[in-house]
């Protein structure tokens, strides 16, 4: 990371978990005080907009972390591996988001992509995370059957396109979902 004007007199990793890592940096501002900052690092994540048959495909699933059960698009973490030179990679030692997306979505839905196109990628939450996001388009999708993980308990529900976001603005929202609805649209894929 840069620190342009900014620079790090210290960075601290406090604490390790399976998911993500959380600490401080502690920054020299421009008026030459410092001021400990703090993060949480998570993996690059992938965001399918996927249509079939004038639907958007979503799916419902409880997320503990809130404490409710939410209607939203399929994502998942960008996992390692090498890079395909002809798609968009987060890094050099993880998958591109398009072979990211054309993986989850066939793992969580059980639909195969025969077009996968990259849409955006992002960084999230600037304020406190390191994390990036990378959104994805699919379509002509094939049912093949799901690969569900060990901690995945979800249904697969579809949504008319011109549906879709009212749909996902209704409570419980999921900023991933509406970016990725919104990006979709502006691009001309919705």
């Amino acid at each position: 990371m840069a620190d342009h004007d900014w620079p790090v007199v210290e960075s601290v990793t406090e604490y390790e978990t399976p998911w993500y890592d959380g600490g401080y940096d502690r920054v020299e501002q421009p008026d030459g005080s410092r001021k400990d900052y703090y993060w949480a690092a998570l993996p690059p994540a992938v965001v399918v907009v996927a249509v079939h048959d004038g639907d958007v495909v979503f799916v419902d699933q409880y997320r503990p972390t809130i404490r409710e059960q939410c209607l939203e698009l399929v994502a998942g973490i960008v996992e390692e591996s090498a890079a395909e030179t002809s798609d968009v990679a987060p890094d050099p030692d993880r998958e591109s988001y398009v072979a990211a997306g054309r993986r989850e979505l066939r793992e969580e839905t059980g639909y195969a992509a025969d077009e996968v196109h990259f849409v955006e990628e992002f960084w999230t939450a600037t304020g406190i995370l390191r994390h990036k996001r990378g959104i994805v388009f699919a379509e002509g999708l094939t049912a093949v059957g799901r690969e569900l993980d060990d901690n995945e308990f979800l249904s697969v529900e579809r949504v008319p396109v011109e549906d879709a976001l009212a749909v996902a603005r209704a409570s419980p929202a999921n900023d991933a979902t509406i970016e990725g609805l919104l990006l979709a649209r502006a691009d001309d894929y919705l």
